[in-house]
């Protein structure tokens, strides 16, 4: 993103929580596992980038042909589709730290295996 300032091109760079976050949960059906990935990712979105991000859950037992495009190899995978670069997230995201990080809301500094 760049802005004109007078007369000369500056680049930009908002915080993740100033830009529109799409978020996309793939998921096989109303598993344990799925549930709990949608809501921790519903957790995450409400304490780290309020009222500025959309979340799509993409079943792929009803849309199975849906995987193709993100690539998906297993569920549940998380795909941040904006702001970019496109990053993916696998499992149920109980591991708060590593789904900021993967998101791109926390440095990685620190971060334990």
């Amino acid at each position: 993103m760049s802005k004109l300032i007078r007369g000369k091109k500056q680049a930009v760079r908002k915080s993740p929580a100033a830009v529109a976050w799409e978020l996309r949960l793939y998921v096989a059906g109303q598993t344990a596992k799925s549930l709990t990935a949608f809501a921790n990712l519903k957790k995450i979105c409400e304490e780290h980038i309020i009222g500025k991000y959309h979340i799509e859950v993409v079943d792929l037992l009803k849309n199975p042909k849906l995987a193709h495009g993100d690539q998906i190899l297993a569920v549940p995978t998380l795909v941040r589709k904006l702001p970019e670069p496109i990053r993916k997230i696998l499992g149920d995201l109980s591991n708060t730290q590593r789904v900021l990080v993967g998101l791109d809301l926390r440095p990685a500094d620190g971060l334990t295996a």
